[in-house]
């Protein structure tokens, strides 16, 4: 028997005891799921990855995808330059780096090289020549090893750096064409045939016929099992990756195009059908693969030129930064030269970044801290006779209103989750469809529908169905082909006079628009259904029960620490935007909500709470809420800073009263909330004289990129009473989650914060995070050039990856500057050590999110001690 039939043998025995699906499950962990964009809702995009260090990943990602997800150099100098990174912190961080390494020079030496190169302050070396640096990496190359970093690529990714044959962008065209067709959803004029058998089936079948391919390439395809899992075995056997670098292959593939993998896990998350769509989708992308790239298999070994590359910028960054020349390099004893290139090599890019990215943190929370400590002294609680009382949600646009809401009276706000702990799933009146109003990362548990009587109900149907039938017929007949060819004679002139309109008058239009479809609709007043009624098996129970109702307003009353001292009013408030045409209006509606407006989570907490058996039941609780105290539901339409009344039952004397009181002073509360805000979108600043009709313009403009900033500059998250904060002036950056250590011995409540509104703040702030670092790969590029395509999603162009984070526009201030500050998440608790310590304690997996740099926390006691835990 052959050596190579054995080798075969053996790789084939390894293989078949390999569990596939454990492999491909855990390789999904570098993506996270991509629902489609009418469910946009922020995820972080290293979700799975938590318990590897963000540099760790940040090395990952660069030697895998060449993707660099720490703020690079520009993005660094425009904050040096605007006076946001202090000098001190980063002198203190190149410390902190230095003191945990070792090695065989002389610190002076050693702190010379490292900070100049994170100062980038080049000496008086002119112009190096190439061929000298070159002839010196040769000397060195065969006495010093100087280990390369790993590099996880796929084997198509290493052909082109071997001799730039771009396998990958063959490779990347066919998945996303396949892609495309498979998933679309009614946007296509022809369906891909067989989607019901799954991608890898459906492909098979069609890729045989692919002209794009050449005869060859098609044939060996024709020859592949019907069964996705045995091919992608078979071609990793093919493409022979040993059994140890199996998942980090997969994790590779996956990262080529994290888009469209990324809806295919969230595909297998939704459906059971479809629950090893992920496999297939590795099987299409490494069988096409193994076929493309067999006819150069074996790959040739990385040459030493590789190593002289390395060893050549090495060698440079000494004579930029060390203002060491090259000749010099011939005289050190190679004990010498070996410990200056290790310096170098340690010392790379990512280092210094990290160490810039993270002075630029400590230098915010300094600020931070002095801004909360310098106004301490002054606060004073909120009276008790506070007229009214307003439960907001913790999203930073949220801070500016609730600002200018306190200084306008006698009134109280509170900070909590948007979508006020109610696990629901909602459907409005004459909606078939239902979608889930909580955060992505909880399932609801009970469906709220709204209601009305048959005789409103029927003809409110009808014209709703009117309306959608309309909408369809025009998009089925611009997506058949013959009828295409007709219809812009019939609906141009129309189109051309809407199209003007929406162009030259967008505010006007915009307010016309929606008053001729509110009188045509004349939508009925509409009941929620509260009550329990017991829906099929198969879907969640419609209502809730008594004990739940009392649970649910328990909690959401405790999570918002308002538990007594009840205002004669108390208002819900959810939050929603108003764009138009705009793919990404989920993104800047509640991110508590899944990405949908917090409105009717408020409108069920208002109700539940007026419930007399409810109230009864809380009383047992010591929960009293008097007779006098009403609730009721708003929104803030974060868009125009207006409060919009969704709910307001019959009020009583002293609440009627605050209601009015309420109404009087709300308009001035918008027009300086929008006076703070819109000078901050380019194009507008100090132009605007009414920023009021400048702000309904952006809501109603169909060519605005930019209708708000929503949560860019996020920064921190900060638990505890509204008197630390409450004349802080925060600039829309912090997430404001009122919390009272003293109502929380034991710390449950605290812990449901951590756990639930702490995560989703997270996650929104690295989706900012990583559209601002890596827009190309983690945001979705330029608005202005974005394809909506399958119905699904968005690509740059026609044949991009789908592109999963926000657009160029959300988070940038031009071309050359960002108006987002990449800074990881900083969570601020007010509360005694020891309560921290519990809850780090209890919640190991926040812990390890503190440890591995994915998120940073502070905390200040009931004496005001300020103590950083990162």
């Amino acid at each position: 028997m052959t050596t190579t039939l054995v080798k075969e043998i053996n790789i084939e025995k390894r293989f078949n005891s390999v569990n596939l699906n454990e492999l491909v499950e855990t390789a999904s962990k570098v993506i996270v799921p991509l629902g489609p964009l009418t469910k946009f809702a922020a995820r972080h995009p290293w979700a799975g990855i938590e318990q590897q260090s963000f540099e760790q990943v940040a090395r990952k990602l660069k030697s895998t995808s060449n993707v660099e997800i720490y703020p690079d150099d520009s993005i660094l100098q425009s904050a040096w330059n605007r006076g946001e990174i202090g000098q001190e912190f980063l002198e203190m961080k190149l410390q902190q780096w230095l003191d945990s390494q070792s090695f065989e020079l002389p610190s002076e030496v050693v702190t010379q090289f490292c900070q100049a190169t994170l100062m980038q302050e080049k000496k008086s070396i002119k112009q190096l020549p190439k061929t000298e640096i070159k002839g010196m990496a040769r000397e060195l190359v065969n006495d010093f090893h100087i280990p390369t970093k790993q590099v996880l690529q796929t084997y198509s990714q290493r052909l082109q750096r071997i001799n730039g044959e771009n396998l990958t962008e063959v490779l990347n065209g066919q998945l996303i064409k396949w892609c495309k067709l498979f998933l679309d959803e009614a946007q296509a004029v022809w369906a891909m045939p067989n989607r019901d058998k799954g991608f890898y089936y459906a492909w098979k079948e069609m890729a045989k016929y692919d002209p794009a391919m050449n005869h060859l390439i098609r044939r060996e395809l024709s020859h592949l099992p019907n069964d996705a899992t045995q091919a992608l075995m078979d071609a990793l056997l093919g493409l022979e990756i040993s059994y140890l670098e199996i998942e980090s292959y997969l994790e590779a593939h996956l990262l080529a195009l994290p888009g469209w993998a990324g809806t295919m896990l969230w595909r297998s998350q939704q459906s059971t059908e479809q629950k090893n769509i992920v496999m297939e989708y590795l099987a299409v992308r490494i069988c096409l693969e193994y076929a493309l790239i067999k006819p150069h298999l074996p790959l040739p070994q990385p040459k030493q030129e590789e190593k002289i590359e390395l060893l050549e910028s090495l060698i440079a960054s000494w004579a930029h930064w060390g203002d060491m020349p090259i000749k010099e390099w011939l005289e050190l004893s190679p004990k010498e030269a070996k410990a200056r290139l290790a310096l170098a090599y340690r010392f790379d890019q990512t280092v210094q970044h990290r160490l810039w990215l993270e002075a630029w943190e400590q230098t915010f929370e300094d600020q931070l801290q002095n801004i909360i400590s310098s106004t301490r002294n002054r606060v004073v609680e909120f009276p008790k006779s506070a007229l009214a009382q307003f439960a907001f949600c913790i999203d930073v646009r949220s801070e500016p209103f609730r600002r200018q809401l306190e200084d306008a009276g006698p009134f109280e706000t509170f900070g909590t989750a948007g979508f006020f702990g109610l696990p629901i799933e909602t459907s409005e009146l004459g909606s078939k469809h239902s979608h889930p109003s909580l955060p992505v990362l909880f399932k609801p548990q009970i469906k709220v529908k709204e209601w009305s009587s048959e005789n409103d109900l029927k003809p409110y149907k009808q014209r709703h169905q009117t309306v959608g039938s309309i909408s369809y017929a025009f998009k089925r007949l611009k997506y058949n082909l013959p009828s295409s060819l007709l219809l812009p004679e019939i609906s141009g002139p129309w189109l051309i006079l809407q199209t003007m309109a929406r162009s030259f008058v967008p505010r006007s239009t915009g307010d016309v628009y929606r008053k001729i479809r509110g009188k045509w609709l004349r939508k009925p007043q509409a009941q929620l259904s509260l009550d329990r009624a017991q829906a099929s098996e198969s879907e969640l129970p419609i209502g809730f029960t008594l004990e739940e109702k009392v649970h649910y307003v328990r909690q959401a009353l405790k999570m918002m620490s308002l538990t007594e001292n009840f205002s004669p009013l108390v208002v819900i408030c959810g939050h929603g935007s108003h764009s138009t045409n705009n793919p990404y209006a989920s993104a800047l509606d509640c991110g508590a909500c899944g990405g949908a407006s917090s409105g009717f989570n408020a409108r069920v907490l208002a109700t539940l709470c007026n419930l007399p058996v409810v109230r009864k039941l809380l009383e047992l609780e010591g929960i009293i809420i008097p007779k006098e105290t009403v609730f009721v539901a708003a929104e803030h339409i974060t868009t125009l800073d207006e409060l919009q009344w969704l709910y307001v039952p019959k009020l009583t004397a002293k609440a009627k009263e605050a209601f009015e009181a309420i109404q009087k002073v709300l308009p001035k509360v918008s027009e300086q909330a929008n006076a703070e805000r819109i000078p901050k979108l380019p194009g507008v600043g100090a132009c605007s004289h009414n920023h009021k009709n400048e702000a309904k313009r952006l809501g109603n403009d169909w060519s605005e990129v930019r209708p708000e900033w929503g949560l860019a500059r996020n920064a921190t998250f900060i638990i505890g009473n509204r008197a630390l904060t409450q004349y802080c002036n925060l600039d829309a950056r912090a997430f404001l989650h009122n919390y009272d250590w003293k109502k929380d011995p034991n710390g449950p409540i605290l812990a449901n914060i951590i756990s639930g509104p702490a995560t989703v703040a997270q996650w929104i702030n690295l989706q900012y995070y990583a559209s601002t670092v890596a827009p190309h790969y983690y945001g979705s590029g330029n608005k202005t050039t974005q394809t909506v395509t399958a119905g699904i999603g968005v690509m740059q162009g026609n044949a991009s990856d789908l592109l999963s984070g926000l657009p160029w526009q959300s988070v940038m201030q031009s071309d050359e500057e960002a108006y987002h500050a990449p800074l990881r998440l900083l969570v601020v608790i007010e509360a005694p050590r020891k309560y921290v310590l519990r809850m780090l304690d209890q919640n190991p997996a926040f812990l390890q999110k503190i440890q591995n740099g994915w998120i940073r926390l502070a905390s200040i006691d009931q004496e005001g001690n300020w103590e950083s835990w990162s």
